[in-house]
């Protein structure tokens, strides 16, 4: 399977003009005969939006902008980030993970946890998704998260439980810290890096992670797209703040292979967990 990630910078606001330049690069990775093209978080608004977040909302059964990514979908699967809105709940606005396959919408993930502090504004103007769920694609099943769920190792089990070997990570993440001067790269990337080699390794899954690059309101984006396979190890790293449009060769085979070896998925309990943080929460309303 051959993947491509675009590392991009997003112009803000401008939907019309962010819509092109995806088109531009489906098309490109068509021709590179790529299997899937992986977009960033908010890939097609910007990420600071605020008040602007009504004005570039998109209603996916009945946007020309979406209908045109479907369009190209029809040869090549697309992962796109965008505000959503539903058509049976106007007025509600969530920051939305898009898959698009064969000319369809294959799955919507909605962002579950949404960072409100410092310079993370979110949960004033988001809705909050409600769940994590493996879907089928092709012959695979993948699983979407978003920027900050992906720091939350309870959603990736959530994917592993539901026998996802693909695991798509989008982000807008900055880069703060200097990490050393050798790597060039950031503090805050490190935790991004450290969660992809685990949870790649313990869902015995291929970890893609789509971050963006970027000035936008002061805040810069760190960039450092990767890719690990199902064995913890690191098969395709970006540069740092540099837009980048790279394509790599997945082993599909890898993942029965890591999972043959290593049978976490095998003899996972997803009911004892269910049960346990059902218990949990039942005494929390006791106390």
């Amino acid at each position: 399977m051959k993947v491509a990630i675009a590392q991009i910078s997003s112009i803000l606001g401008r939907v019309d003009k962010n819509l092109d330049r995806h088109l531009e690069l489906i098309e490109k990775a068509a021709r590179e005969k790529a299997d899937l093209v992986i977009f960033p978080e908010l890939s097609l608004t910007g990420y600071s939006l605020q008040d602007l977040v009504p004005e570039v909302a998109i209603r996916p059964d009945c946007s020309e902008v979406m209908s045109r990514l479907l369009v190209a979908s029809r040869n090549i699967d697309v992962v796109v980030g965008l505000v959503e809105e539903r058509k049976e709940n106007p007025g509600i606005f969530y920051n939305s993970a898009a898959y698009l396959s064969r000319g369809e919408i294959a799955h919507l993930h909605r962002k579950v946890f949404l960072p409100t502090s410092g310079l993370f504004e979110e949960g004033r103007f988001f809705a909050s998704g409600r769940e994590f769920r493996a879907f089928p694609a092709g012959s695979n099943r993948v699983g979407l998260l978003i920027c900050r769920d992906f720091l939350h190792y309870s959603s990736s089990y959530c994917l592993l439980a539901g026998g996802a070997g693909l695991i798509i990570v989008i982000s807008a993440a900055p880069g703060r810290g200097v990490l050393n001067e050798e790597s060039q790269g950031f503090e805050s990337s490190r935790n991004w890096e450290l969660m992809g080699q685990a949870i790649s390794y313990f869902s015995s899954a291929f970890v893609i992670y789509c971050n963006r690059v970027g000035l936008e309101n002061g805040v810069t984006f760190a960039g450092g797209s990767f890719i690990y396979n199902p064995d913890g190890q690191l098969l395709f790293k970006a540069p740092y703040l540099e837009d980048d449009f790279s394509l790599r060769e997945i082993d599909l085979d890898l993942i029965r292979k890591a999972r043959k070896n290593r049978p976490y998925k095998r003899d996972d309990r997803p009911e004892v967990i269910c049960y346990s943080l059902g218990r949990l929460l039942r005494k929390q309303d006791e106390d």
